[in-house]
């Protein structure tokens, strides 16, 4: 049911300044138009999901976050009437990290609120900021225990650096270092019989388009010409296990629970659409049973072990990713790829994971952010010495 944008006055001022209740704020920017950005459906349920596991919950903006303030102007919604609307609630306990873009999280006003958030004993927030491509690298390549799992990844900067590594692997990824849902995402295949041996595949929306190019310089001006000068990831191709011949890839929801640590919240399957390059469902993917797909490729023994696998690899990169990070984490999505031989992959990671469509996924997924969010509150709570 769509939801209206209109928010009205609240009947009541205020909610009850002085409870026992844990508190939590959804943290998004400011809307001149809107009032607040981000998905409203997903923040209705999060206020669903926290009204009943006992939390006063409610989306706060970085305009309205105040340091000094015991209470904050903050949104909820009214289910009966569906609008959003504007009161006062107590100061956070625990602050979650949505806002929705990149370009909104970088303005110096809001990375000063992050960053005063962080330094600040009275609450405790996670999820600071969106993952860099580059970074994710980076850092599981420093650990002995996730760097079996990356793909080759080179910072695509030069001619000849992608000339060395088309050499190296016949078959590459080119991915925007802050992309989203697969969107910029291109693919080069060489195929020396041809006459016009390079070929390169561009997502577009649920299509891509393709361009053969007969010498690597020509190749190199038309991914620059593509690129519009954003920063960009080669990575090492991997020829992923298919289904009726249409590649799939695994999605992993990776959460810390009620003890603060991680632990995988649900894995679902996408395939990649007829005529895309990715599995992005935006982009043209479906959503499968990542069990029926991985038993249908390698048979039922095959497909529990590769299960199992791909459950631990998503566990050890959550917790390498934060340690090397230094940031507070309490979720993150992972596209995991398994190649036609049943070996596992890491190709992404997103600190803000868009909804899961699988219900058994979606339902507990808004539960562990508040089991989460009552283990940061005991933590608080100890830290300020029980006050």
């Amino acid at each position: 049911m769509e939801q209206p944008d209109l928010v009205i006055e609240a009947k009541s001022k205020s909610v009850e300044l002085h409870t026992k209740r844990p508190v939590m704020a959804i943290l998004t920017i400011e809307d001149d138009i809107l009032l607040f950005r981000g998905n409203r459906e997903n923040f209705a349920d999060l206020l669903r999901t926290g009204r009943r596991m006992g939390f006063i919950v409610y989306v706060l903006t970085t305009k309205h976050l105040n340091f000094s303030k015991k209470q904050l102007k903050g949104f909820t919604y009214d289910e009966q009437k569906e609008v959003w609307y504007e009161q006062l609630f107590p100061f956070p306990d625990v602050i979650y990290n949505r806002i929705p873009q990149r370009e909104d999280e970088i303005l110096p006003s809001v990375k000063g609120k992050i960053e005063s958030c962080m330094r600040n004993p009275n609450t405790q927030l996670f999820n600071p900021t969106f993952f860099n491509k580059w970074n994710l690298f980076e850092w599981l390549k420093m650990s002995k225990t996730t760097k079996p799992y990356i793909p080759t990844t080179r910072r695509m900067v030069s001619c000849s650096g992608l000339s060395r590594l088309i050499r190296k692997h016949p078959y590459l990824y080119l991915k925007p270092v802050s992309g989203k849902a697969g969107k910029g995402i291109m693919t080069i295949k060489v195929e020396p019989e041809k006459h016009l041996p390079y070929r390169l595949r561009i997502q577009e929306d649920k299509k891509s388009i393709t361009y053969n190019c007969s010498t690597i310089p020509k190749l190199w001006t038309r991914i620059r010409k593509q690129s519009l000068g954003e920063a960009y990831i080669a990575q090492q191709g991997i020829p992923l296990a298919s289904v009726n011949d249409r590649r799939f890839d695994l999605r992993a929801l990776v959460q810390k629970n009620q003890r603060g640590q991680w632990d995988i919240t649900g894995i679902g399957a996408r395939v990649a659409g007829s005529l895309s390059i990715t599995t992005h469902v935006p982009r043209g993917g479906s959503i499968e049973d990542p069990e029926k797909l991985l038993i249908k490729a390698f048979g039922e023994e095959r497909a529990k072990i590769i299960m199992i696998k791909a459950k631990n690899t998503a566990l050890l990169i959550a917790k390498q990713i934060e340690r090397a990070s230094g940031m507070e984490l309490g979720e993150m999505s992972m596209d995991l790829g398994v190649d036609e031989t049943g070996n596992v992959w890491f190709f992404e990671a997103n600190s803000k994971p868009m909804k899961f469509d699988e219900p058994h996924i979606r339902k507990k997924s808004l539960e562990r952010i508040f089991h989460y969010g009552l283990f940061l509150y005991s933590k608080k709570k100890a830290k300020l010495g029980g006050a």
